[in-house]
């Protein structure tokens, strides 16, 4: 099933989040119970090459990729659902001009401004002809703003406002940085609580969805409780490490 379509349907969604510049280690992370893989350009060392091997080896397993380009990376944005992501992240979005721009090279016209040329999509997602995938793409494809500054929370209704953004993703990291002007990372911060639960409400009030990485796996029934539908937990190599601790701890006794 689609992202789209899961996300339609209210569900509660997991995805990993992949860094090392491996389609194997993308798709061994796609035949695990998350529901989507997310590749990360913006952190993670991925090239274009690395990433949209991983795309198609996520996709190989029936998971959806997503994309998270570096900061400004619009060209990359399109380029990417042409690669067969169904899914980009932009990074410090912290306006409604720049939420505009990046919708416009997410969105086919009359909505924005995507080139035709999903070659590699369209051999992807077979279940589709070119006519049915111009068609469709503009709502099966979604562009995701995040939020990460205290200056894009204050921007948020009007990054929600425009047309062809379908969701927000909360970097509560980044976030609790410019919430405490400077003075540290804790993205468990008390007093930003509210903030989270209201970013979640707000978009879900403007008709899109809310999504959030979730540093302490532990969070994420609370956040799915504020109204978050997508979480990403941790890094791959996070999740190596849990998983062989967790392996040590039951061969050492």
């Amino acid at each position: 099933m689609r992202l789209r379509d899961n996300l339609d349907r209210d569900a509660a969604l997991i995805t990993a989040w992949s860094t090392s510049p491996s389609a194997d280690m993308a798709g061994a992370l796609a035949d695990c119970s998350f529901d989507a893989v997310t590749v990360d350009m913006q952190h993670g060392a991925h090239d274009e090459a690395s990433a949209f091997a991983s795309a198609r080896a996520v996709h190989a397993k029936g998971k959806p990729a997503l994309l998270r380009i570096p900061v400004g990376r619009n060209d990359l944005a399109s380029r990417a659902l042409d690669m067969g992501f169904e899914a980009v992240i932009a990074p410090m979005i912290d306006s409604s001009e720049q939420a505009r721009d990046f919708a416009q090279a997410m969105k086919y016209p009359p909505l924005g401004s995507r080139s035709w040329g999903p070659l590699r999509a369209l051999d992807m997602h077979s279940e589709h002809t070119a006519e049915s995938y111009f068609r469709e793409a503009n709502r099966q494809t979604l562009s995701i703003a995040m939020i990460e500054t205290r200056t894009a929370f204050k921007a948020l209704d009007g990054i929600l406002a425009v047309d062809g953004i379908d969701g927000i993703f909360v970097g509560p990291s980044d976030l609790s940085i410019s919430w405490s002007k400077g003075e540290g990372v804790d993205p468990d911060r008390a007093d930003m609580q509210d903030a989270l639960a209201e970013m979640a409400r707000r978009a879900r009030a403007a008709g899109k969805f809310a999504a959030i990485f979730a540093v302490d796996p532990a969070a994420t029934p609370l956040f799915a409780k504020m109204g978050y539908r997508l979480c990403a937990l941790n890094t791959d190599p996070g999740a190596i490490r849990a998983g062989a601790e967790l392996m040590l701890g039951q061969a050492r006794g």
